[in-house]
């Protein structure tokens, strides 16, 4: 088995819910709809926890200058990008959580045979962001979120919303050709053309170059985004899942804007320049099972001892590899089963994701000291922090 195979096999293992990893060369068996499960499924993501509303708006961007990496008979790279922003409470309308076509791709290749969920179901998921809400007045850091391999942007939802409750823009991009589908500005959703194959060692660079793009466009003089004034472009981070979480880290690497990092459990691969770092802060957040320090997955102390700069490493007991994405809460609200090795709830991994990159990026992008981030504490025992 090759690399970017075996990569893929793992993480179809690690994932540990009905979601498979279409590309694995092997998997364990799906866990089936438990008695409870209902066709009149409704999803509800957990309320944002800042003082501020939450709008939502969606661009479609297209970078004129490169060919799209997976499938250059499309012509120019473009992506779907879903923006959102503090907002004030009570304005707008219901933002969907997918189009009907993402959430059709979703359906098809994400969920089990027999749950009974419908894709328009799954699309009218309630996010508490809302579309043409009234901004907020003011500057706000912007973090740029990127999703795991398969997983559309839609999954880091739940995220997003808490960031832009607690004053902050985000930028959640989806990489066309990488998931179970991004609807592109002419309406089409393309699927995931690498799945079958698993992610190649070139990932981590392409979405690199995803996030610098999308970088230029929301910052440069003629920015694509018609809020882009509530940006402070000195104050910038990015955080991602699994291979979104490994692809951060390059991206800083390659890009002196972001200032800040956070790796959802994700593995790195291929050649890290940890040269170009230059002292900037990063925090390690995953499953105690592979990423506690000298355990699992040697990939991150590997990486961590690479370059000197603020770094928190804390692993997380009883989660799974999704705990840190919406995929656990959506698959118990469906009435799926949870795999043994969930002690940690879907709605407690939710929080504990939320409260840490919340606490992380409030210390490194505007300056305020978070005692959560001091050390283990009696609220939180499940975060084990790693010294290695």
């Amino acid at each position: 088995m090759n690399r970017t195979r075996r990569i893929a096999a793992v993480a179809a293992l690690v994932l540990a819910l009905p979601l498979p990893m279409a590309g694995a060369a092997t998997a364990s068996p799906l866990p089936s709809p438990s008695a409870t499960a209902s066709a009149a499924f409704h999803g509800e993501l957990p309320r944002p926890t800042g003082p501020y509303g939450v709008g939502e708006d969606v661009l479609h961007l297209t970078d004129a200058d490169r060919t799209d990496p997976w499938v250059p008979e499309a012509g120019p790279r473009q992506l779907a990008v879903s923006m959102f922003y503090p907002a004030r409470q009570a304005t707008g309308e219901p933002a969907p959580y997918m189009t009907l076509g993402e959430a059709q791709g979703f359906v098809a290749t994400r969920v089990p045979p027999g749950t009974g969920v419908q894709p328009q179901d799954l699309a009218a998921t309630t996010t508490h962001a809302y579309t043409g809400a009234k901004a907020a007045g003011g500057k706000f850091p912007l973090v740029v979120l990127s999703p795991g391999f398969e997983n559309p942007r839609a999954t880091l939802t739940g995220l997003a919303t808490d960031l832009a409750s607690h004053g902050y823009v985000v930028a959640l991009v989806g990489h066309t050709h990488e998931d179970s589908g991004e609807t592109l500005a002419d309406g089409s959703t393309p699927g995931c053309t690498l799945c079958a194959d698993g992610a190649p060692d070139t990932l981590p660079d392409s979405r690199a170059k995803d996030v610098s793009f999308v970088l230029d466009r929301l910052t440069g003089h003629q920015p694509a985004w018609r809020l882009a004034h509530l940006i402070d472009r000195h104050r910038i981070g990015m955080a991602g899942h699994s291979v979104g979480g490994a692809s951060t880290l390059t991206a800083m690497a390659g890009d002196q804007r972001i200032l800040a990092g956070v790796d959802l459990d994700g593995s790195f691969f291929g050649s890290i320049p940890t040269d170009n770092l230059a002292g900037r802060s990063f925090l390690l957040l995953g499953k105690q099972s592979d990423h506690s320090a000298g355990s699992g997955d040697t990939s991150w102390g590997q990486t961590w001892a690479g370059w000197a700069g603020y770094k928190p490493w804390l692993a997380v007991a009883g989660t799974t590899h999704a705990s840190f994405t919406d995929v656990p809460i959506l698959a118990e609200e469906i009435g799926l089963r949870l795999p043994p090795g969930m002690t940690t709830s879907p709605t407690r991994g939710a929080q504990l994701t939320r409260e840490f990159v919340g606490a992380f990026f409030d210390q490194t992008l505007r300056g305020i000291h978070q005692p959560l981030l001091d050390g283990p504490s009696a609220a939180n025992p499940e975060v084990l922090f790693q010294h290695p």
